[in-house]
């Protein structure tokens, strides 16, 4: 019996024991792979400090023929200002990257002597103080720290900080703009102390004030005797750095100064023939004119006392919420009725009594069989009618009484019973009916059980199918807000750890519960027919066990409520290590990041480890007090002198019983902890969502056709990123008409409120006021039904992880003539024709096999596809070069000339022949008109006046006949 009991336990656990074991061996094999791949890093080779790139060709995807740097040859001496150019995928970045050791050479070397300092064309920003981001492990050194804050334009964003650089920047920097994000990932960058700066691109998210402010004072005297090699696409610097590299499709088409490149004839050189050259000096008018703009900054010394003054004050973060007290049947409630309703549920408790029932059927009946079979041995062997104690022949499980019937008495009944139904040989036939009733009973019990165990597993599946489903869709229609406050490692966490919980754990903990109690009552049911006296010490045993369990869950609930919070940072930090790999790899940071991943590592598994000493606890004082229950039963049976037979079965019962109710109290147990798992994805199943995505009002749902003319009325709009009414205002009673087909340049100091302009137009925030488009109110209308009408080029293009066609039309709604028209007219045709498989090549997650600019330019040939009334670009055009930029705005002119079109821009360029220019500052419009009238008025604030003025008395010449020329032919136009 012992040996059947201990296989009937062992058995089952076979099959996953040796799936953990495969599983944990091929985890084991894969980090084993993932170490021994060793990282090649760039050599030291010079005797001096420089960088020297020789014959270097190298290539991205080893399945794309063309190559990404191709026969490259650079040599940079100590001291030198490199700006390197080259039109939109011509392999800029990638020579930074290889240069850095992070895209591997084919071909040739890269010999680099010296300390490298990196700041990323993505600014990368983990969540920390803004202190923490520009330190980056570095030592502080205050001096250094304050004037490296004053080169990078960053004490007047200090002083709008609510805890100066003290502020919690959020995950990815979420809560910046992104002029400001690449200020601060340039002065991380500027305050190591390095001999080599490789700077891809920082000055392109920045405005031409503060772009000139940044190249000036930082990279021409802050970095000034250091090696920097600057990205660039702004050509207006060009003739002021020591040497400049023409790359194109991976090649170096030209190397020289300034001067010499003009005269090569090459075609990206003849736009440096085409840059006039800019005033060295400021003239005094220059100099009235930045007074007049309002945007003075604080001296050095203010900053610096407001960053003292609120050093003291610590931003806080949200923590991540925990619920407190019992799980309450409601969840439960939830959980079965969203395994497909009560009715289903009813069904399979049904099918698990009966299943019971079955069970503990056969087992009786298996004491009654044994008990008849050994009465008929006993006749065999006697001849007198002797009492036969059948204990004393066969300890079965349930024959717990003597038997007081003499063998003949009962062989002459059951011969008369056998008799009335017609059997001849008693015996025999009464055998073989034994043996069918038992086949039949575990046959039955065989398929109630199968069917049991399948309705369970299929309630279980639909539940977790089901609770996954509704909180996708609570995260997809949360607001702003939520992704403000959450980090991606708090969602993923709900999303891989607290759903693989109810998909594995959650069913077999369940199922285990459930069986394990209707067991328990099936043999209490047994114990009292056989034997009513054991109900006493059973009930007494139950009661204590009831009140540990109670104790234990107390703490082990919210010990597992504490595991699970502190496991989303352990995500969260991956997940930034892995977006900033090569910046981390850059500066050398990697013992820092481990130190800081160990850190909440420990803190994780101290919890989990506290988790599970409860557990262990609360098991030591389940079996400890079975030892006494099975004592006392022992010791009861001794005192009162019953018969050993008795004793006998009295123990084997009580350890049955104890060790079954112990089992089922640990398992109830980790079933209430386990629905703390249920309890964080029903928690994000709720989050507040936005507004209705279709209006449930008729009359204010706009026909199909809208907008028809694109006119675009702010009616004292405010907004504000967080729901609290008493939060600051980002954006302050704005007031302005675009008329149809107008094309409206929207410009402002970095942080001025531009983008957050658009999230009100797209309603991402809260907003106060009216947005009226063709004279309806956009708070009335239904969101989707306001943003597929509105086509956006984002400041942060976004690809998804699928093929090119699905990127640019994931409804298959146009044919792929469109989509390649699309291509052709931003220029990205020849590019996507290169890759192996056209349209249908895959891109990678983020797009990261594109350069930014060819994102923004996919997105670009998106809006086109989409042909809607309004367009809105944010930045669209900052991370290409002019001759791409001048292409796309001729596009643009052309494919959206019937539109009306809002364009943000740093490049004040782009925006000169617009038909009104709205100039933004801390949140207010405090210039709206026609750019020549902005430049020719002589009232107001003049913002946008001293904004040209910056960028130098040629250029601004330059962009001021522009603004007349456009003026002149609308006047034309209108006599």
């Amino acid at each position: 019996m012992m040996y059947q009991e201990q296989s009937e336990k062992s058995l089952p656990s076979v099959p996953s024991d040796t799936d953990n074991i495969l599983s944990e061996k091929m985890q084991m094999t894969d980090i084993d792979d993932k170490t021994q791949n060793n990282e090649k890093r760039y050599s030291a080779h010079l005797s001096e400090a420089g960088i020297n790139v020789k014959n270097v060709t190298a290539r991205w995807d080893k399945e794309n023929y063309e190559e990404t740097l191709d026969n490259v040859n650079l040599l940079v001496q100590p001291g030198t200002l490199v700006a390197i150019i080259g039109p939109v995928g011509s392999g800029k970045s990638s020579l930074i990257q290889a240069i850095l050791g992070e895209l591997k050479v084919d071909k040739g070397t890269i010999d680099v002597n010296g300390v490298v300092s990196y700041a990323s064309q993505e600014p990368w920003l983990f969540s920390g103080t803004v202190r923490s981001n520009i330190l980056f492990g570095q030592p502080m050194d205050k001096e250094r720290y304050n004037k490296v804050v004053r080169k990078c334009a960053l004490e007047r964003d200090f002083a709008l900080f609510p805890y100066g650089d003290k502020t919690i920047v959020g995950e990815r920097g979420q809560s910046l703009s992104g002029g400001q994000k690449a200020r601060i990932s340039l002065a991380r960058a500027c305050y190591r102390q390095a001999g080599i700066y490789l700077l891809d691109d920082p000055l392109s998210a920045v405005d031409t004030h503060v772009g000139k402010h940044l190249f000036d004072q930082c990279l021409r005297d802050l970095l000034r005797n250091k090696i920097v090699i600057l990205v660039t696409h702004q050509l207006q610097y060009l003739q002021h750095v020591d040497q400049i590299v023409i790359l194109n499709h991976g090649r170096v088409e030209g190397v020289g100064t300034y001067d010499s490149l003009r005269e090569t004839g090459l075609d990206f050189a003849k736009l440096l023939a085409a840059e006039s050259k800019d005033d060295q000096e400021h003239d005094g008018s220059l100099q009235k004119s930045r007074s007049n703009t309002k945007l003075n900054r604080q001296s050095s010394e203010s900053s610096t006392t407001s960053l003292d003054e609120k050093g003291n004050e610590s931003a806080m973060q949200v923590e991540e919420r925990s619920a407190e007290g019992a799980i309450g049947m409601s969840l439960y409630t939830k959980y079965f009725k969203a395994g497909g309703g009560f009715c289903f549920f009813y069904i399979m408790i049904v099918f698990c009594l009966m299943s019971q029932l079955l069970a503990s059927g056969g087992d009786y009946f298996v004491s009654f069989w044994v008990t008849k079979e050994e009465g008929r041995l006993d006749v065999d062997a006697r001849t007198g009618d002797v009492p036969v104690t059948l204990i004393s022949q066969n300890e079965s499980l349930f024959s717990s009484t003597t038997e007081t019937m003499t063998p003949s008495q009962e062989l002459g009944f059951l011969d008369t019973f056998m008799s009335s139904i017609g059997f001849r040989n008693l015996e025999d036939e009464s055998r073989m009916i034994d043996i069918y009733i038992f086949t039949g009973i575990t046959i039955a019990t065989v398929v109630i059980t199968l069917s049991r165990s399948f309705l369970f597993f299929t309630l279980a599946m639909k539940a977790s199918t089901h609770l996954h489903n509704l909180m996708f869709e609570g995260v997809t229609r949360a607001t702003m807000f939520f992704f403000n406050t959450n980090p991606s490692g708090r969602i993923l966490n709900r999303f891989s750890k607290d759903m693989g919980q109810v998909d594995e754990i959650l069913p077999s903990v369940m199922i285990d519960v459930i069986q394990i109690f209707l067991s328990l009552g099936g043999i209490i049911v047994v114990v009292a027919i056989v034997n009513y006296w054991f109900l006493i010490p059973t009930l007494i045993i139950g009661v204590i066990f009831y009140y540990l369990r109670n104790f234990y869950l107390m703490t082990s609930r919210n010990v597992k409520r504490m595991e699970a919070t502190t496991r989303s940072p352990i995500y969260s930090h991956l997940g930034a290590s892995l977006n900033g790999l090569s910046t981390i790899r850059a500066f050398k940071a990697q013992d820092i990041l481990v130190k800081e991943f160990d850190s909440m590592q420990d803190l994780h598994s101290s919890a989990f480890y506290l988790f599970i000493s409860t557990s262990r606890a609360f098991g030591f004082w389940l079996d400890a007090w079975c030892v006494v229950y099975i004592a006392i039963v022992t010791l009861s049976f001794f005192i009162m002198g019953d018969a050993g037979g008795n004793v006998g079965l009295a123990i084997t019962q009580a350890m049955g019983m104890t060790g079954m109710v112990q089992w089922g109290m640990r398992q109830s147990a980790e079933l209430e902890n386990t629905m703390t798992a249920v309890e964080r994805v029903v928690e994000y199943e709720t989050v507040d969502p936005e507004d209705e995505l279709e209006s449930t009002d008729t009359s204010k749902k706009p026909p199909p056709e809208w907008p028809e003319e694109g006119d675009i009325k702010f009616d004292r709009v405010s907004l504000r990123y967080f729901p609290d009414p008493q939060a600051d205002l980002v954006l302050k009673d704005l007031e302005f008409h675009i008329m149809p087909k107008e094309k409206v340049g929207i410009v402002g100091r970095t942080g001025a409120g531009k983008s957050s302009l658009i999230n009100a137009l797209f309603r991402l925030s809260y907003n106060e006021g009216s947005i009226l488009i063709d004279r309806r109110d956009t708070n009335s209308m239904g969101l989707h039904e306001l943003r597929t009408k509105i086509s956006i080029i984002p400041q942060e293009p976004v690809l998804f992880s699928g093929t090119m066609r699905y990127n640019l039309d994931p409804f298959d709604d146009y044919s792929d003539d469109k989509l390649w028209s699309a291509l052709e007219e931003v220029k990205l045709k020849a590019a996507v024709m290169e890759l192996p498989q056209g349209l249908q090549s895959r891109i990678s997650e983020g797009g990261g096999n594109f350069s930014i600019g060819q994102r923004q330019l996919v997105c670009l040939a998106r809006a086109i596809l989409r042909e809607n009334r309004i367009l809105v670009m944010d930045e669209a055009t900052a991370n290409v070069d002019p001759q791409t930029d001048a292409l796309i705005q001729a596009t643009i002119r052309d494919k959206f000339a019937n539109c009306t079109i809002l364009t943000i821009a740093h490049r004040l360029h782009t925006v000169m022949d617009s038909d009104k220019v709205l100039v933004m500052d801390a949140g207010r419009a405090v210039e709206f008109g026609s750019p020549y009238e902005l430049l020719t008025t002589k009232t107001g604030p003049r913002i946008f006046y001293g904004m040209v003025q910056e960028t130098g008395r040629a250029t601004y010449e330059k962009l001021f006949q522009i603004t007349k020329q456009v003026h002149e032919q609308r006047l034309e136009k209108s006599s």
